[in-house]
């Protein structure tokens, strides 16, 4: 999240249209939430932003084996879109269902300087969130809008965040909404709603408001039932200038007071030698009594910290991290949250967006490349922008050992499939239909064996190919079909 709040109120709240607010709220998913029978965790994944513009505003995932180094996945380019709304998003939370067999990530619908300022957004701001689904992490459906605010007179609906909640045997979504506050006016306070599938979502009702005078928009709760302090729940807020700490052994539930993290060493407050920091966002270390709260050190622009505890009652406990001993990857992180994998999940996750970028060559046509345009296959030189020819060979989506699915680089989630034997540029949709249309058998070059042909995985007399420079899926007879029908796959 950016350095914003500077001026107002609390230092980390207060809501004013010339700072450059980052909506903070981080988004998080509980350790906790998975099944009894899930095999141990083995690495994590951290969904974030990382700025402005409209491609800073999407989806990015980065990952870690141990917690504290971390690496951009997908080439550093986002891993999903969102197409709806104000087609930006900030602030994502990644959610997994108690049984492990669901995933959504919802988020913040706003894209600032994209049609967009700060004062729109705090004032006259999407009431809604935007959710992505997925069984498997890899393979999501196109993102949809959920209207939270507008219930409650909310002017904007920011930083979202979800945990399920066993007492309600339902997922508990909260959020920040600038709402009419009790001493008039209106403020940014956190409120909830309860939902089973994140399509439909009962009454907002609020959940933490501050006092007079005073504003949040940074929470995040993690259950912790092993940590000492007689607490199952732990939640983090940027509040009266602090980092708070609160316990509670209920989601809905009543929260007591642990004090803040300025005597580790956080303060907004002008504590001599504290880092000024925000947007709090949780990680349990796997396999040990630790946890790290990673905070935003939003006055100098250095990113995210973390304070490491094994005692999170203990607010004392915290302690800093010297920079030497954790590494964020390339891309800047911004708000987003921090799930642990299991060795499937990992798998999975790796395979999927640790592919390199390439572009397939057309050895027949001089300078030619494949590409995408108007979401249409074809070959053509001189492409412009250059990712439009460049691709991500997939393991294939029909999971056939051997083939290969190629995913635009500026598009993700959308791959090259055959469609009435034309070549388009479309998005996933899971079907079986899509899988098999997008997945291809790589073969050597019908016309250079030093290159590759591609097959089609669902019609095997029919290859990729190009006539008059579209892209199709064709029977090969003649020479000119087999040069036309071979690539080389090039950086």
């Amino acid at each position: 999240m950016s350095p914003r709040l500077r001026r107002a109120r609390t230092r980390c709240l207060a809501v004013l249209a010339a700072l450059p607010l980052v909506l903070a709220l981080l988004v998080g998913v509980q350790p906790a939430q998975r099944a009894d029978a899930a095999d141990p965790y083995t690495g994590y994944l951290m969904v974030h932003f990382i700025g402005e513009g409209s491609r800073g505003q999407q989806i990015y995932f980065t990952h870690s084996k141990d917690g504290m180094r971390w690496s951009d996945l997908n080439g550093g380019e986002p891993a999903l879109l969102s197409t709806v709304g104000t087609r930006g998003v900030r602030d994502p939370a990644l959610v997994r269902s108690p049984a492990g067999d669901r995933y959504w990530i919802i988020a913040t619908d706003l894209c600032i300087d994209c049609g967009q300022n700060w004062g729109d957004a705090i004032n006259n701001g999407s009431r809604n969130l935007v959710v992505w689904e997925s069984s498997d992490l890899v393979t999501w459906s196109a993102p949809r809008l959920v209207d939270v605010a507008t219930g409650i007179q909310g002017k904007n609906a920011w930083a979202p965040e979800a945990i399920w909640d066993p007492a309600s045997n339902a997922y508990v979504i909260y959020w920040a909404s600038n709402a009419p506050a009790a001493e008039g006016g209106t403020k940014h306070q956190i409120f909830y709603a309860t939902t089973t599938d994140f399509r439909t979502v009962s009454a907002s009702r609020p959940y933490l408001v501050p006092p007079a005078g005073q504003e949040v928009i940074d929470t995040q709760i993690i259950e912790a039932p092993s940590s000492p302090g007689g607490f199952r729940y732990y939640r983090a807020s940027c509040l009266n200038r602090e980092i708070v700490i609160e316990g509670s052994n209920s989601v809905l539930g009543t929260w007591t007071n642990l004090g803040n993290l300025a005597r580790s060493g956080f303060s907004n407050g002008g504590t001599p030698g504290a880092t000024n920091v925000e947007g709090p966002m949780w990680q349990q270390v796997n396999g040990e009594a630790e946890w790290n709260l990673w905070l935003d050190q939003y006055a100098t622009g250095s990113g995210y910290t973390p304070a490491t505890s094994t005692n999170l009652s203990d607010t004392a406990s915290y302690r800093k991290h010297a920079p030497a001993d954790y590494s964020l990857g390339t891309n800047l992180k911004r708000h987003g949250s921090i799930m642990s994998l299991t060795a499937a999940e990992e798998s999975r996750v790796l395979a999927a967006y640790s592919a390199p970028v390439n572009r397939l060559a057309a050895v027949n046509v001089d300078g030619g490349h494949v590409r995408h345009a108007g979401f249409k296959g074809r070959v053509a030189a001189n492409v412009s922008p250059a990712e439009d020819a460049q691709f991500r060979i997939r393991k294939g989506l029909d999971g056939v050992s051997g083939n290969v699915s190629l995913e635009s680089v500026n598009f993700p989630g959308y791959f090259l499939r055959h469609y009435g034997f034309a070549v388009e540029l479309q998005r996933n949709d899971g079907s079986g239909a899509f899988r098999g249309d997008a997945s291809f058998t790589p073969v050597a070059g019908l016309s250079d064996s030093s290159a590759t042909s591609y097959r089609s995985a669902n019609f095997p007399d029919r290859y990729l190919r190009h006539y008059a420079l579209e892209l199709r899926v064709d029977p090969i007879s003649s020479a000119q079909d087999r040069a036309d029908a071979t690539f080389r796959v090039v950086s």
